[in-house]
């Protein structure tokens, strides 16, 4: 039999060996991770403190910059680190956690979305028994649940990709440990991995988005029934902010992950991957904050008081 060795680090190709452009790179997502985290810890910080902002709206919103917040923390500093340092290592179990969590709040964030989608209709379609259908009852456990159904999404990939064995190359040419890069350096079937990520990622993205799109449909047929133009503005202007979010957010994970394996490239992958791991974190509290008139009341409060 041959004698082979089992894999127990593996080595972050990333962008480039070229040092001029890697600490460039270092400065540049240094400022895009403090700005993140920024963005989503201020965001939390004036839905705690302002009472105007203590409606379910924004506790949603509020879950979701915590989401952001660490989604990118998974990922950004391990880079930046690996941006400074030569040995752009990450050991096994470092890889195998770097997965689960990234999985885990990336899924969890496309259910907080579809959650956010159920109850922006329920608040515009049927208001008067908004309270009643959107009580404590019904959405703490939609927020535990799209934390529990990112947990059980993440530890089956997880389970599933550090079955395999990784006894030839180590290098993995990108930015984090993520499934598809490293199923092209095992040397193991495949076939099976390849399977439960198109299926459970197809599933997950065709049922939220489904729930999203059927949300906005119902808060349409709203709007065209409105006969206030105001009315109509602010029911645009919130939507279109989540709206926004959720198209840039799947229509990544869809281009991602629900290719061809034919179309397959990694230097693409790995800018796709950068773009809703850490650009979009980063753009969330812009776009929910940019076009919500409460939400730029309560930061001219803070900034203004002077």
């Amino acid at each position: 039999m041959e004698n082979v060795t089992e894999v127990t680090i593996f080595v972050l190709k990333g962008f480039t060996d070229n040092d001029e452009l890697q600490i460039t790179f270092f400065f540049l997502f240094l400022a895009i991770y403090l700005f993140t985290l920024m963005g989503n810890l201020g965001l939390i910080i004036l839905v705690i403190g302002d009472s105007r902002l203590h409606t379910l709206m924004y506790y949603f919103l509020s879950v979701l910059s915590s989401v952001d917040a660490c989604y990118s923390s998974v990922i950004t500093p391990n880079m930046l680190i690996d941006f400074m340092s030569k040995d752009k290592v990450i050991s096994l179990p470092g890889c195998a956690a770097q997965i689960f969590l990234a999985v885990t709040f990336g899924t969890t964030e496309c259910f907080l979305l579809a959650a956010m989608a159920y109850d922006r209709y329920v608040a515009i379609y049927n208001p008067l028994l908004y309270s009643v259908s959107m009580s404590p009852r019904v959405y703490v456990p939609l927020i535990v649940a799209s934390y529990v159904g990112g947990i059980l999404h993440a530890t089956i990939h997880t389970v599933a990709t550090f079955s395999l064995s990784f006894c030839g190359s180590n290098e993995i040419r990108h930015i984090f440990c993520d499934i598809t890069p490293l199923l092209t350096i095992s040397c193991s079937d495949t076939h099976t991995n390849q399977l439960l990520l198109f299926y459970f990622v197809g599933c997950i993205e065709v049922v939220t988005i489904l729930i999203v799109l059927i949300s906005y449909c119902f808060i349409l047929l709203a709007v065209f029934k409105m006969h206030s133009a105001r009315g109509r503005q602010k029911v645009l202007s919130t939507c279109g902010s989540h709206l926004t979010g959720v198209t840039v957010y799947h229509g990544t994970i869809l281009f991602s992950y629900m290719r061809p394996s034919s179309s397959y490239a990694l230097d693409h992958d790995m800018i796709v991957s950068i773009f809703y791991t850490i650009v979009i974190p980063m753009l969330n509290p812009i776009i929910y904050s940019l076009r919500n008139k409460d939400v730029k009341w309560a930061m001219q409060k803070v900034f203004g008081k002077n």
